[in-house]
């Protein structure tokens, strides 16, 4: 049966800055973000998954602003961050790392394909149009709104974007607040680096990717806690590694830990996957075999992964 969910919020985190929360921020469902500048210009972080969720996203972000938006950012990409791309006006610019852009062409809508139950409606593949390397700042009349690329993590081409005046932090899948995080697609020495990347804004509000709105001490916390797992997950890496065990053997021998309660705790052997490709010396830029890490994550999770998109 499909759980009951709450419905997306959009909250005013600073003058004109709002946050799109999208409960339960389990798979496909995220949070997205809305910049406007004095000028009128308008900037999205991120679309979302679904078409019904993309035109209740506009229908909200219409709300507060009658302008069409100008920008589009997204912070990787996944479906359930770019999906809804195809549905702005064509003068809207959408934004991304170069890694990004080539992650949306290479990826296509498979992720429709592999997270199955929801209705995905009319969906179509609009990749980024402009794509930067290392860091870029966008101006909103007097609004600063930078782009900062942390270096391959949660995937190859992630996105923070930081408003350095108002100190709010949009992070994409960099933080899954009360989720696991996903980094088969990524790196795991990486994402280390990245949170202390993160740490370092010193943000009076982030926005994860999934979950709750983050501010003041919350943000501290959580960013100990995905230290704590990732160090976790190191550690079984390395040993179970060094024995010549399979990440689900792995798994199955650690049994239960303090982040098995976190949403989506089949990501761990998936993580883990990611972890035997490092050990093994190969580069990001060999794939891992996604079909055999998502059977695996099934096997974990005790059948089909639900998707309540």
């Amino acid at each position: 049966m499909k759980p009951t969910l709450g419905k997306p919020e959009l909250v005013e985190v600073a003058p004109a800055v709002h946050a799109y929360i999208q409960p339960d921020g389990s798979w496909m469902i995220n949070n997205t973000g809305v910049v406007a500048g004095p000028d009128g210009t308008l900037l999205l972080v991120d679309t979302t998954s679904t078409e019904a969720r993309n035109r209740a996203l506009l229908a909200s972000v219409a709300t507060v602003s009658d302008a069409e938006p100008s920008y589009v950012v997204n912070t990787h990409h996944h479906g359930d961050h770019t999906f809804g791309n195809w549905l702005l006006p064509p003068s809207t610019t959408i934004i991304g790392h170069d890694a990004c852009r080539e992650e949306v062409v290479a990826a296509g809508l498979i992720a429709s394909q592999v997270l199955t139950g929801p209705d995905y409606g009319h969906l179509e593949v609009r990749p980024p149009s402009l794509t930067y390397t290392t860091s870029l700042t966008l101006h909103l009349g007097t609004r600063a709104v930078e782009l900062h690329h942390p270096g391959p993590a949660h995937t190859r081409g992630d996105t923070v974007v930081w408003l350095p005046a108002e100190r709010v932090l949009f992070t994409g899948d960099l933080v899954f607040a009360g989720g696991q995080p996903f980094l088969a697609e990524g790196s795991i020495t990486g994402y280390l680096s990245a949170l202390e990347f993160l740490r370092a804004f010193d943000a009076d509000v982030l926005v994860p990717g999934h979950g709750p709105l983050l501010r003041g001490a919350e943000i501290t916390r959580v960013l100990d806690d995905l230290v704590a797992y990732t160090t976790y997950l190191s550690s079984l890496a390395t040993s179970g590694h060094a024995a010549g065990k399979t990440p689900m053997e792995v798994v199955r021998e650690a049994g239960p830990s303090r982040f098995s309660s976190w949403q989506e705790s089949e990501r761990l052997v998936g993580n883990l996957h990611r972890a035997y490709h490092e050990l093994d010396g190969k580069p990001l830029s060999e794939r891992l075999e996604l079909p055999r890490v998502w059977m695996d994550m099934m096997e974990l999770h005790g059948g089909p992964i639900a998707c309540h998109a």
